[in-house]
């Protein structure tokens, strides 16, 4: 990358780019990241992929409430970013990522994905 530009946000800093995808996609998630960060953006990804084991809880009990406040974490996310990333191996796009991907849309977001850039 030496004597190229860093691809810069509206403000002058790093371009802020938000991950979105399937959690089935987590070596996808990583090799993207790695890529773009090594570009000079600022990535912001998925939190987890997998639910964490803790000993006494019961994920099934929390899943509901659990899952809106994910969407909502992530949602805010998509709010911080200059660009949405959609990574999509094979074009796979599942029902949550699409909703983010309206939503990117409508707050204006370019959106962009990995299965168009190969």
């Amino acid at each position: 990358m030496e004597g190229q530009q860093a691809p810069r946000s509206v403000e002058g800093g790093a371009k802020v780019v938000t991950l979105c995808g399937s959690i089935k996609f987590e070596a996808e998630f990583a090799q993207v990241n790695q890529r773009l960060t090594m570009e000079g953006c600022v990535v912001i990804s998925l939190g987890m992929f997998s639910l964490p084991d803790l000993p006494g809880y019961d994920w099934a009990v929390d899943s509901e409430d659990l899952k809106g406040r994910l969407g909502r974490v992530h949602f805010q996310k998509i709010r911080m970013a200059d660009e949405v990333y959609i990574v999509d191996p094979g074009g796979y796009v599942g029902e949550s990522t699409r909703r983010e991907i309206a939503y990117a849309e409508a707050l204006g977001k370019p959106v962009r994905y990995l299965s168009r850039e190969r």
